[in-house]
């Protein structure tokens, strides 16, 4: 039994879903754009160098969940989908998820994004498994609040492992292990695996994975 592990921002996608879900949600006039763009640009930046105070971050994306009801926030997911997200989603990326499932893997998408935006990215990429940060739900609707650990840099190691301890698993049941990433918010969960692959890496997570000698392969042609 081998475990395939995938992120999904700028892993699988050719962007970032948690940006431009703020960035849809300025465009369509639901969110202030003098007040929220330039943090979101901020945000992003800070996640790109490494810096990013990840609860910060979520209490500035969580925080628009908590305004609307969920039917309505699911409308605007179904256009952030079309407009947005399909296309990001490339022919490697949705090739590669295919020759893991296909192969009888075990695929998992593990990001840092919220599971409100991933969930429907996920089913699309025809991924079962998610782990993502979860927003808290009283009946059915958004609190603003995160429930649980954020799955970030070492959070998606702790999230991970629960999920397995869920299933009465832990890393000695895989054969092999693979983890998808381009970011060295990633590092903790890539030493991990006994397969590690930089994707479309930063500059950060390229020179390690150079120095390790993990394969390096880009989604945004075919698969190398």
């Amino acid at each position: 039994m081998n475990l395939a592990l995938f992120d999904l921002d700028n892993t699988l996608l050719s962007g970032d879903s948690d940006f431009e879900w703020s960035q849809f949600l300025v465009e369509q006039g639901v969110l202030d754009r003098e007040l929220f763009e330039s943090k979101n640009f901020a945000f992003y930046e800070q996640y790109k160098v490494g810096t990013l105070n990840i609860l910060e971050f979520l209490d500035f994306q969580l925080k628009p969940l908590s305004r609307h009801a969920r039917k309505v926030l699911d409308a605007w997911h179904e256009d952030f989908m079309r407009i947005k997200i399909r296309p990001m989603m490339g022919v490697a990326a949705r090739e590669l998820v295919a020759k893991h499932r296909n192969a009888g893997d075990i695929c998992v998408i593990i990001t840092a994004t919220n599971s409100f935006v991933t969930a429907p990215i996920a089913h699309e990429f025809g991924v079962d498994n998610l782990i993502g940060t979860d927003p808290e739900q009283i009946n059915g609707e958004f609190t603003g609040y995160v429930t649980g650990v954020p799955s970030f840099r070492e959070g998606k190691i702790t999230r991970l492992e629960s999920w397995m301890n869920e299933r009465g698993w832990n890393w000695s049941s895989f054969s092999e292990t693979f983890f998808y990433s381009d970011s060295l918010n990633d590092l903790p969960l890539l030493a991990k695996v006994k397969n590690p692959v930089a994707v479309d890496p930063d500059a950060t997570l390229r020179k390690h994975a150079e120095q390790q000698g993990w394969p390096i392969i880009s989604l945004r042609n075919k698969v190398s």
